[in-house]
């Protein structure tokens, strides 16, 4: 049985060495879990695949509802339901697995995270039993589709400040909902609203559980949008909204509370959701460019493609590792606290807050490879990439929201940073002792430990060591020299975000590397072997750069001299041959036609 003083504390992996045997990697899914995928997959081949440019265009306002509600046939709503309220109730990284193989369709993937996430999850966390009872049954079963309505023309990553009011009728029994709301997925044709408004002066948001049927609800058109064109977008106004007193959702005043934690499953969703894109982005610029010659022979034979196509699938196989990783350690948690007499719902707060570093970097690093996947598939296809008729220019325009909703990712980027150096205050993770730890060592003589270099990933190991070691340096010395006014350093903030993220990333994709060999033979695990060492040698660089910026922006004198030498020491990489290994990794998958990790 998983216990709480067995499971990884989130952030920890920043302090705490991780064994290749304690990660879940995702080729350890189950029959029972792949079968769930492939259903999905089904579903997307014959509902979405055939039908993309009709659901783009919007023509058929039927369509997307009648799709949904097909979904939710299939069960694919519900996978997060609890059985007794209609749902299929399965593991929390199965649902990351659903998320995934959804990402490969289109706008219809925002349709259906916007409703199985932050249009479910608020009232599966936070209801009552009779709220659950009511509502949760015709959501997993796609009978009702839900939205969420927190966001306001002045109120986006500070949703507190939203000035919709509920106000109190003089009985009691009803709220009357005032206020205008925006960027709304799905509230096209969704039967209920998580609506968050202020009730008099209250500093904190309440959330409201909000039936269509309710009246004083009205909509703008569908926004015309750069992508994700098939997703219903508008914007909401609730005129004199009557609510019943009994759907106010949790306690007064903990609807800001709600969000956070809401938005944390957002974001580690979303970390996952983005692979299934990147996959089908990537398969297809392998089949394009096997067809396409130029000079004699496919453009695929050229190195400057094989480079491409081997760093989008070496980025994206790290980028499933960290997020499968997060996944699995979210749910042990969960079980744990459960074991401990936490309610279903409890343990799943309180271990989603546990990780919401994690989620931070899963979807900041999710989103931000199928940026760069899509970006080099335009590429790849060339001028037919920036055609209308080529699948390019929809998988290009699509991505782009994922860096700005679930939180923009600078947004992230510095909540990540703020979370681990206030969980270090409180000493909840011992951060600052190791930070003074490697302060010594800074002016000590360096020691040379010698390393088996014949053990597999022993000099990766290493390297991440001491870029963990830069975290500290950096994050510590930071934190001592501006203390309460690091918060307003947003581009320090920044910094350090990106070497958090890169450190767990890299380290991800040894683990999981490493995890296949010990399972199937290194011989069996060359290419995933190759493509961790490739993403740790270029994580150096990233490392070094966003440290040495963070570094000269805060230290002077000879306390920057002595810090730069010490991040000179830490990032010093094991040359290897990356062209060489990126080739192998290329010439793979042109051979299978696919990307197939």
């Amino acid at each position: 049985m998983t216990t709480l003083s067995k499971t990884i504390q989130g952030g920890e992996f920043l302090i705490r060495e991780t064994v290749a045997q304690d990660v879940f990697i995702p080729e350890e899914f189950t029959e029972e879990q792949k079968m769930m995928a492939q259903a999905c997959q089904d579903f997307i081949d014959t509902e979405i695949t055939p039908k993309i440019e009709e659901i783009d265009s919007m023509k058929n306002p039927d369509l997307v509802p009648s799709i949904f509600k097909k979904s939710g046939e299939l069960g694919l709503l519900g996978v997060s339901v609890p059985e007794e309220y209609g749902g299929l109730g399965m593991s929390f990284n199965t649902s990351m697995l659903i998320a995934d193989i959804i990402g490969a369709a289109g706008s219809f993937s925002t349709t259906y995270g916007a409703h199985t996430g932050i249009g479910t999850l608020p009232i599966l966390y936070y209801g009552t039993e009779e709220q659950k009872q009511k509502y949760l049954p015709k959501l997993a079963t796609g009978e009702w589709a839900a939205c969420y309505c927190l966001t306001e023309p002045d109120a986006g990553s500070d949703a507190n400040s939203g000035k919709t009011k509920a106000t109190l009728s003089a009985d009691g029994k009803t709220y009357l909902i005032n206020g205008q709301k925006m960027w709304i997925s799905n509230a096209g044709f969704a039967d209920l609203f998580i609506v968050f408004a202020k009730i008099e002066d209250d500093k904190n948001l309440t959330a409201f559980i909000v039936e269509k049927t309710f009246g004083g609800i009205t909509m703008n058109e569908e926004e015309k949008k750069m992508g994700i064109k098939g997703s219903s977008t508008r914007q909401v106004f609730f005129n004199d909204c009557p609510v019943p007193a009994e759907n106010m959702l949790s306690e007064r005043g903990n609807g800001f509370k709600i969000a956070v934690n809401v938005l944390n499953v957002g974001r580690v969703k979303l970390g996952a959701g983005v692979l299934g894109g990147v996959r089908t982005v990537i398969s297809k610029s392998i089949a394009y460019s096997t067809e396409r010659r130029q000079f004699g022979v496919s453009i695929n034979t050229f190195g400057a493609i094989k480079s491409k196509l081997a760093e989008m699938a070496i980025r994206t196989f790290v980028s499933e590792s960290l997020s499968y990783r997060a996944g699995q350690d979210i749910e042990d948690h969960m079980d744990a606290l459960a074991a401990e007499g936490l309610s279903d719902a409890e343990a799943k707060l309180k271990a989603l807050e546990q990780f919401s570093i994690e989620c931070a970097i899963s979807k900041i690093h999710g989103s931000e490879v199928l940026d760069y996947v899509v970006d080099q598939g335009v590429q790849i296809y060339g001028g037919m990439g920036y055609s209308a008729e080529a699948p390019m220019e929809r998988a290009y325009r699509d991505a782009r929201i994922s860096r700005i909703y679930e939180g923009t990712n600078e947004i992230n980027r510095m909540l990540m940073v703020g979370m681990i150096l206030k969980r270090a205050m409180k000493g909840e993770i011992n951060l600052f002792e190791p930070a003074m730890a490697v302060a010594a060592e800074l002016t000590s003589v360096p020691s040379f430990e010698t390393i088996d270099a014949s053990e597999l990933f022993a000099v990766e190991k290493d390297i991440l060591k001491k870029l963990k070691k830069v975290f500290l340096m950096v994050g510590g010395k930071a934190a001592m020299a501006l203390q309460d006014k690091i918060e307003d350093e947003q581009e320090i903030m920044m910094n350090l975000a990106d070497v958090m993220t890169e450190i767990y990333a890299a380290e991800s994709g040894i683990l999981r590397a490493e995890k296949l060999a010990l399972q199937k033979g290194e011989e069996n695990a060359k290419y995933q072997i190759a493509m961790a060492r490739v993403y740790l040698y270029e994580a150096i660089d990233k490392i070094e750069a966003a440290a040495k910026e963070a570094i000269v922006s805060f230290a002077k004198g000879d306390e920057q001299k002595v810090m730069l030498m010490g991040l000179k020491r830490f990032t010093k990489p094991d040359f290897i041959n990356v062209k060489e290994l990126r080739r192998e990794i290329a010439d793979y998958m042109i051979a299978e036609g696919k990307y197939p990790f």
